[in-house]
């Protein structure tokens, strides 16, 4: 059964890199987490008259540049003039010039969400009537190209050497302290330490061109780098590199002057690594946490450290079982991991477990904000995804942990046999280094007889035979060191039970790699949140017919003096005639994003007449917007429009303003 490990081992590794590829082919450029939920004038809109602006609102905090939003007309000249002018961080306006003519004006815009991701776009509206133009509306994908791919890779990497890193150095301080004498315990923890390091300085040095031109030649510009470490983004990768100057000195502790203290320094020196490790740990994750998703959006404060405590449950938990995957299968037969061990990190990962699902409860509330949110957005669908990964790494853990109290009943009869086999094959034979001595001098001496035999012919024989010595005991030595590997893993293998927790702990391995993918797919992509704001505060999504030549449109602010009471209601009357007219209302914050209230009324009064008002009770359509059919306007003068919101049981406010119907 030992002989069909390792084709199980490449079978299953296999498998496990052809789903990360298959995930990773899937996952594309980065998703843009800021929404465009609002514009002056609307996408597809046509205006009698030239406005002498442009407004851009989005779904969160952007930053610009002068030529971040720009506006082309039909000919593809450019018409906006001086670079925009931005309120709150999520509102923009850019001053266009005056007397344009008519015909189809386009805006795009580029900009940088405020969880560090790039935002492109472009729409269309159009002065008098629409006409022909020669700008394309198809833009390519911010962050993408090849070095949108790049930037992807690096931050899978940064993620995993994360894990990796803090894991690994979590399992030895809590699990097995003698792990930091096993040598590739070491190198798995320092390869994490490299990784990061690299994918930190890799993303550092795309960062100007991931989020400006995408061209792999403005890579090592110094100017746009040093516009980087202005940003948030920048200053956090920075950060992150200091810190891991920090950990540097950690691991080299830890494996190096920790595991030659005696029992009863090592326990002392246990406790400051630990209160170190984790105040490094907990500043790595929070340099994420810090610019991606947790520090915008709703209750910024607090997702912040919640996102903190996330990031260090799954690196203990992940990076633990890498390690103890690691250590299982490769660490020497003479120091193999005890059940002690094992049994300790169950308990480690037990209680990651409970930290992730309860974090993971209240990121899910923030990120998605209603149920369709899992079925209706890319975000919810893998969500979904991960929460089904985590429930069969759950089920798998229960396998390995059946199998750890297995391999503890047999565990002191299995190092009995051990200790046997060890007396019995070294009984009678000399130690290993003077086997090796033996070795060479045999080599030695069989050279010196052939060099003896043939002395005379060329004087230069006993030197050319000298490598030939060199080299036989070297063969001898690689064939020691074959044979001895061989026996390290007999005994390995020597234990039913050790060999399934081997197998367990390699699926859970297998599965949490591709969790970990798909966790690092899901920071770069736009929340559920925001991408049904983004749905209902858009013109497209609410169905919202441009009002026709005739048509009165009202935006009118209020403020019910609440809590989120504050607000602008949108009236438009159309064809705004005495007879049958139709209406639409739109209530939006002050962000422009779609908002839903209890309960509006719209009122209509002819004061001149003595006429009104007169009552309209619109229906809900969809988020923020309302709509009535058939509005009876029965003379023409100037109506005054009252709109009453409501916002909560006991706060409303009602707005008005003039207009001429008819």
């Amino acid at each position: 059964m030992t002989q069909t490990i390792a084709p199980r081992v490449r079978t299953l590794v296999l498998l496990l890199l052809a789903a990360a590829c298959a995930l990773l082919a899937g996952a594309g450029p980065a998703s843009a987490h800021a929404a465009l939920t609002g514009s002056d004038p609307r996408q597809g809109a046509v205006v009698d008259k030239a406005p002498d602006h442009v407004s851009l609102t989005f779904s969160e905090s952007v930053s610009m540049d002068d030529d971040s939003l720009r506006v082309f007309d039909p000919q593809g000249k450019r018409v906006d003039d001086g670079s925009p002018s931005g309120t709150g961080g999520t509102a923009y306006t850019v001053k266009l010039h005056a007397g344009l003519p008519d015909g189809t004006y386009t805006v795009t815009y580029q900009v940088v969400s405020a969880d560090s991701h790039p935002v492109a776009g472009a729409y269309t509206f159009s002065i008098g009537a629409p006409s022909e133009t020669s700008v394309s509306v198809s833009t390519t994908d911010a962050g993408g190209g090849v070095v949108g791919w790049l930037y992807g890779i690096g931050r899978y990497v940064s993620y995993a050497g994360f894990t990796v890193l803090v894991g690994g150095a979590a399992f030895v301080l809590a699990c097995w302290s003698r792990g930091s004498g096993v040598r590739v315990v070491q190198r798995l923890v320092v390869s994490g330490w490299l990784a990061l390091t690299s994918a930190t300085l890799l993303l550092l040095l795309l960062r100007g061109s991931y989020t400006g031109s995408g061209k792999i030649g403005d890579v090592f510009d110094l100017s746009l780098l040093g516009e980087v470490l202005q940003t948030k983004t920048g200053a956090s990768l920075v950060s992150r590199l200091l810190l891991l100057a920090a950990a540097a000195l950690f691991v080299a502790v830890l494996f190096g002057a920790y595991d030659k203290r005696e029992d009863e320094e090592k326990r002392d020196l246990t406790f400051g690594l630990a209160v170190g490790g984790t105040v490094v740990a907990a500043g790595l994750a929070a340099t994420w946490a810090m610019s991606e998703h947790a520090s915008v959006g709703l209750q910024a404060g607090l997702a912040m450290p919640v996102d903190i405590v996330h990031l260090l449950a799954v690196a203990a938990w992940l990076g633990g079982l890498t390690t103890l995957l690691v250590a299982l299968y490769r660490a020497p037969a003479d120091s193999p991991v005890p059940t002690s061990a094992v049994r300790r990190f169950s308990r480690v990962a037990f209680g990651s477990v409970v930290a992730l699902v309860a974090t993971g409860t209240y990121q899910a509330w923030r990120q998605l904000g209603s149920w369709t949110a899992f079925t209706d957005t890319r975000y919810g669908q893998l969500l979904l995804l991960k929460i089904g990964l985590v429930a069969v790494l759950v089920g798998i853990a229960y396998l390995s942990r059946r199998w750890t109290a297995r391999l503890a009943e047999t565990a002191p009869a299995v190092v009995r046999q051990r200790d046997e086999e060890r007396v019995k094959a070294s009984a009678g034979r000399p130690p290993a280094k003077a086997r090796a001595t033996e070795a060479a001098t045999g080599a030695s001496k069989a050279t010196g007889t052939t060099s003896g035999a043939s002395k005379g012919s060329k004087k230069t024989s006993g030197t050319s035979e000298g490598p030939g010595a060199s080299q036989r005991a070297a063969q001898l030595a690689r064939q020691r060191a074959a044979v001895d590997a061989a026996r390290q893993k007999r005994q390995r293998d020597a234990d039913p039970h050790r060999f399934g927790l081997r197998r367990s702990v390699l699926a859970e391995a297998s599965v949490a790699v591709v969790l970990l993918v798909v966790t690092t797919i899901l920071t770069q992509t736009e929340p559920g949140r925001t991408e049904q704001e983004a749905e209902a505060g858009t013109p497209s999504a609410t169905s919202a017919p441009a009002p026709s030549t005739g048509a009165v449109t009202l935006d009118m602010p209020f403020d019910t003096g609440s809590q989120n009471g504050k607000g602008v209601v949108r009236v438009e009357l159309d064809p705004a005639r005495v007879g049958a007219n139709d209406l639409h209302l739109y209530v939006e914050r002050p962000n422009g994003s779609a908002y839903d209230v209890p309960e509006v009324k719209v009122a209509f009064t002819l004061k001149a007449k003595g006429v009104g008002p007169l009552p309209v009770a619109p229906d809900h359509i969809t988020t923020g917007h309302w709509s009535a059919s058939g509005v009876q306007v029965p003379m023409a003068g100037d109506w005054e429009v009252a709109v009453t919101v409501r916002t909560s049981d006991i706060d409303q406010v009602t707005v008005s303003k003039n207009a001429q119907i008819g």
